[in-house]
């Protein structure tokens, strides 16, 4: 089902989305995402997203895993939001879930309707452009609003250039 997009009505502001996901790449994709937002007057939103585990183990080992995965999640996403705030000089909204990262990233984009794009970064190391990138370029995962796909090599400041 694709929903209107609220961004542009008055009260409200169009959000970037950057994939947080401990990749090289990602890095990349959320410089460009937080800097094409403060340039536009928009916010940024980063969604940290916690494989599907194995966390079917006894009661209290699983309870201990999720707990280390959300604790992980965490950290990884406080220094993302430092690395913002130092870098560009926005507030980023966050967001942590566990799943399918497809899945997840697309739920987000159903329940908040100011997100306007999704910024992901292609890798360039021999095992490809990274999974969410080889999804859509495959059409495993479909999304209601563009997407763009930035090359890893861009630096930030020629991302700064661009935007």
């Amino acid at each position: 089902m694709v929903s209107t997009r609220l961004s542009r009505l008055e009260g409200h502001r169009r959000k970037f989305l950057a994939v947080i996901d401990n990749t090289p790449e990602c890095l990349r994709a959320m410089h460009y995402a937080g800097r094409r937002a403060k340039n536009s007057n928009g916010g940024l939103l980063l969604i940290y997203v916690i494989p599907e585990g194995d966390f079917q183990q006894w009661l209290g080992v699983e309870e201990i895993m999720r707990a280390e995965a959300l604790e992980e999640a965490e950290a990884v996403m406080a220094k993302a939001a430092q690395t913002v705030r130092e870098t560009i000089g926005i507030e980023p909204e966050i967001v942590i879930r566990e799943g399918n990262a497809a899945a997840a990233i697309n739920t987000l984009i159903e329940e908040d309707r100011d997100i306007a794009i999704l910024v992901l970064a292609a890798g360039s190391t021999k095992e490809g452009p990274g999974p969410l990138v080889s999804m859509i370029a495959g059409r495993g995962a479909a999304y209601p609003i563009p997407v763009t796909v930035l090359p890893d090599t861009l630096t930030n400041e020629e991302i700064d250039a661009l935007c």
